[in-house]
């Protein structure tokens, strides 16, 4: 086979992009994509990969879905961007209401940002002056777990897990973070630490039953319960980060609903717009609402993305919403997931498999650290898949399209069980 050259614009754009979540020293050339389709990734030099991450699980509904497609090109055609302060425009102020009646009713004030990590700082932002407003100063800190990840600007980074996360080199910057255990069924620990520390807490922030870029680590139901008793018994607020969770990742439209949870702000982003552009929502009850109304101008919550509630992308919501709103996708998750673990039953548990596990469209392998094949690998298998690597293991994943089809389905399966095969 003759050898394929890397495109022009590669070879010139490399010395100039810095590259994310990349060690320039020792990393590969990155693949080079010139198209998409479904859920396969068109390479330039003629290969296609089905992707087994969604694009860090966005396009939930595969590449170039046509709907979504169109609706965006008539609001481009309409209005492409107007700032939303002091402005209002007919695709934001409907996504807000549409979002809005897709929760309980308690959650119904949605505010706009362009990303995840902005999103969850927002709803810091939110629960710490929630408390400053009603006059309580002393609440500063916020609790999250170990294993969390929420994000990469500077307060998210501070949630992240000091010893296993990515952001070690940060610990200490930001926020105050308390980092404890999620609760166990034969522990009440949570419950006593955040007790003996509960007049300096704001909030409590999550990502409901799956820890995703911390380790795809699930938890139950019964434990987000317990965290949710103790948030009201000690007056905090509860943040659930849906961002990688949401819209029926786990199952369930919302975790939360699966887990029968309801917290007091919620943050969305990732699949609601089916990975077209960039939107992420904090979604805050009316009691955190309630709370900035006041004669006093400073006790508005004074923050606003320039691209906040960009018209492109809020109408690239709406038409991932319809996708959602048409088909069953909870029905379509049971079966990616019976699927997955079918495929789950077939990984060679060795010596340096330490678990194998299956949560709704999600399927994780944990090895020993450094045992992880590169993505390269994958890549001659016909899949596209990015293990997550820390310091104690490393988790090759898939968290497919959602609408993914059992031919891409089990390329991508196939390409796991070789991989587990290969170093267990």
């Amino acid at each position: 086979m003759p050898e394929v050259l890397s495109p022009d614009w590669l070879l010139t754009g490399s010395p100039h992009v810095w590259r994310p979540y990349c060690q320039h020293a020792t990393a590969p050339p990155p693949l080079a994509i010139t198209g998409s389709e479904g859920s396969r990734l068109l390479l330039a030099d003629g290969r296609a990969l089905v992707d087994g991450t969604a694009s860090w699980w966005t396009a939930a509904h595969g590449y170039r879905h046509p709907h979504i497609r169109a609706r965006v090109q008539a609001q481009l055609e309409q209005l492409p961007h107007v700032a939303f302060g002091g402005l209002a425009h007919e695709a934001g102020y409907t996504l807000a209401s549409r979002i809005a009646d897709q929760l309980p009713e308690t959650l119904n004030r949605v505010f706009f940002s362009e990303s995840g990590s902005v999103a969850v700082e927002v709803a810091l932002k939110m629960a710490l002056q929630f408390h400053h407003n009603r006059g309580d100063n002393q609440r500063r800190r916020v609790v999250c777990f170990e294993d969390a990840y929420h994000g990469d600007t500077f307060a998210t980074m501070a949630l992240c897990d000091p010893e296993t996360g990515m952001h070690g080199a940060f610990n200490g910057f930001g926020i105050d973070a308390v980092h404890v255990s999620i609760p166990t069924l034969d522990s009440g620990g949570f419950e006593r630490e955040l007790a003996r520390i509960s007049e300096t807490v704001a909030c409590v922030i999550i990502e409901p039953l799956v820890q995703c870029a911390g380790g795809m680590r699930f938890h139950d139901r019964t434990q987000l319960q317990r965290i949710r008793r103790a948030c009201d018994e000690h007056g905090l607020l509860l943040i659930f980060d849906e961002i990688a969770t949401g819209f029926y990742r786990t199952g369930a439209r919302f975790a939360f609903i699966e887990a029968d949870v309801v917290p007091d702000l919620l943050v969305l982003g990732k699949a609601l717009t089916g990975g077209t552009l960039p939107l992420a929502a904090t979604v805050a009850t009316n009691t955190v609402f309630d709370a900035f109304l006041s004669d006093i101008p400073a006790n508005a919550l004074q923050h606003g993305p320039t691209y906040m509630g960009n018209p492109l992308a809020c109408a690239a919501a709406h038409a991932s919403l319809d996708l959602f709103d048409a088909g069953d996708f909870a029905a379509r998750v049971q079966g990616l997931s019976e699927r997955l673990r079918d495929g789950a039953n077939c990984i060679v548990r060795g010596h340096h498999v330490r678990d194998v596990r299956v949560k709704g469209a999600l399927l994780a392998v944990e090895l020993s650290p450094g045992k992880a094949p590169p993505s390269e690998y994958f890549a001659a298998r016909g899949a596209f898949v990015r293990p997550l690597r820390s310091n104690r293991s490393d988790v090759v994943y898939l968290a497919p399209p959602l609408i993914i089809d059992d031919n891409c389905l089990d390329i991508l399966v196939r390409a796991v069980v070789d991989a587990v095969a290969s170093v267990a």
